[in-house]
């Protein structure tokens, strides 16, 4: 009966929580659009597309002469776009990776709670143990400190 009182933990999964805190459909598309501008086949088309746009308008057919005005000013408004495509999917991956920090963290937390758990109905020296783990931490960051500094000042 005393197991019915106790409050459970509940850590939350990643993408079920990026799901439902940001499910607009605008975010959505950005994604998209992203994904199919980093794409070969954008590529592709763009190359066959400036092909096709050059052979046109070097014939007597040409809409937009030498120096392709109106194909500069499609590509440059374009890039525009794009590149707030890609600002906007951008902005959405930082969110999940804020997210996902949060997550590994709440797992942390719970992991520690746990091991404390664990060790004291073993009889383990919590305090030793935190001590060793912070002696080792210190020596892993010393080591990264000198390797980071070796690796600058060269």
């Amino acid at each position: 009966m005393a197991d019915a009182q106790i409050s459970r933990v509940h850590v939350r999964n990643e993408l079920v929580a990026f799901r439902k805190e940001r499910r607009q459909f605008q975010d959505r598309a950005a994604d998209k659009i992203t994904a199919f501008a980093g794409s070969m086949l954008f590529v592709y088309l763009h190359v066959i597309w400036f092909t096709a746009w050059l052979v046109v308008n070097v014939t007597p057919w040409r809409f937009d002469p030498y120096p392709f005005g109106l194909l500069t000013l499609i590509v440059s408004l374009e890039a525009i776009f794009l590149s707030t495509f890609v600002m906007i999917s951008q902005n959405r991956e930082a969110t999940r990776s804020n997210l996902r920090s949060e997550i590994d963290f709440e797992t942390n937390v719970l992991s520690e709670v746990w091991l404390e758990a664990i060790g004291d109905s073993l009889n383990i020296d919590m305090g030793r143990v935190y001590a060793v783990a912070h002696d080792r931490i210190d020596r892993a960051k010393s080591q990264q400190d000198s390797s980071g500094s070796a690796s600058t000042s060269r």
